[in-house]
């Protein structure tokens, strides 16, 4: 169930010492579901029907989310104009004759949208909870708040902790805050998290890793991990994920487990360390053989029968490796 493409980046997976996770379809499912609905000052509907508005035109994940549930509660959708996606942050579009908006912190700063104590302690628990949360903006107010959560592959913190115990530093990448990203890692067994990482920004955070000297393996599913995976010292794409992706990557994985990016991690080492054993068998064979063959003090039989065993020994050898996964 892995490809890998080359002896080489069998070679250079051996040699990496710390592994970049993207989260979403990654680390998580990839498939967010909306759990949490803050409206203020509309009812619950209405904030439903303005965000699946606003989010019509959208291809996220996240939008994705928000359009099934409104389907299920049967709400009327209004008709959106002037949709624009902000990249990295959210959407806008016009709803009637109001302006709305969609999105991030980002976004609120950047629309100069003032932060109640009431919002602003809603994001913190919707934060510490692990939820994504989504700010609604009518005319220059918040409306309402909307928590989405993308649950965990139940694989991804057995991998983790497998990678851990052989010496490899995780690290968590995400365009997630800061205080979402800290308590999904924390689940996962993550220490370390790169959070509010735009997805341009993807392949500088993985460059300035190899910068601090860091041989890195990314592993990632989406388009917006193209870059990152081909910028890696290896890059390692899920089989569920986006062709482009894949074709971006050194090592493809079959499905969607993150187990079995472990599995290719510890073949490759075994690979190499019965590489270098069989390397020095044979080193040590001719230097220790050939000088006794022109001394004449081996038979041609004899020697005959040590390479032989020479050739036996490194298959026998290199046969361990059926049992490496």
């Amino acid at each position: 169930g892995i490809l890998i493409k080359g002896g080489n980046y069998l070679e250079a997976l051996a040699k990496a010492d710390t592994v970049v996770f993207d989260k979403t379809g990654t680390l998580t499912e990839g498939r967010p579901q909306l759990v949490s609905i803050r409206p203020v000052g509309i009812t619950a509907d209405e904030l439903i029907a303005l965000a699946a508005a606003l989010e019509a035109g959208s291809e996220h994940p996240i939008a994705a989310a928000i359009r099934s549930y409104a389907e299920q509660q049967t709400v009327t959708v209004p008709a959106a104009t002037d949709f624009q996606a902000v990249f990295g942050r959210g959407v806008r579009a016009r709803i009637g004759d109001d302006t709305c908006a969609a999105g991030n912190a980002a976004l609120l700063a950047e629309l100069d949208v003032p932060l109640t104590d009431e919002i602003t302690a809603a994001l913190d628990e919707m934060a510490r909870r692990g939820e994504t949360a989504l700010a609604l903006v009518r005319a220059g107010r918040i409306v309402g708040l909307l928590g989405v959560r993308d649950a965990e592959k139940p694989t991804s913190a057995a991998a983790v902790a497998l990678m851990k115990e052989m010496g490899l530093t995780p690290v968590m990448l995400t365009g997630d805050d800061e205080r979402t990203a800290q308590v999904i890692a924390a689940r996962l067994g993550i220490d370390r998290v790169i959070a509010g990482v735009l997805p341009d920004g993807k392949r500088a955070a993985v460059a300035e890793l190899q910068e601090r000297g860091a041989v890195v393996a990314m592993v990632g599913d989406g388009v917006n991990d193209a870059a990152a995976l081909a910028q890696a010292s290896l890059g390692i794409a899920m089989g569920s994920g986006t062709d482009v992706a894949i074709e971006a990557s050194d090592i493809t994985l079959a499905g969607s487990d993150l187990a079995s990016a472990a599995t290719a991690i510890r073949i490759s080492r075994r690979t190499l360390r019965v590489i270098k054993e069989n390397l020095f068998w044979a080193f040590f064979y001719n230097v220790a053989m050939v000088p006794l063959a022109i001394a004449g003090l081996l038979s041609p039989m004899l020697a005959s029968a040590a390479m032989a065993c020479s050739s036996v020994f490194v298959v026998l050898n290199s046969l361990r490796l059926r049992s490496a996964s």
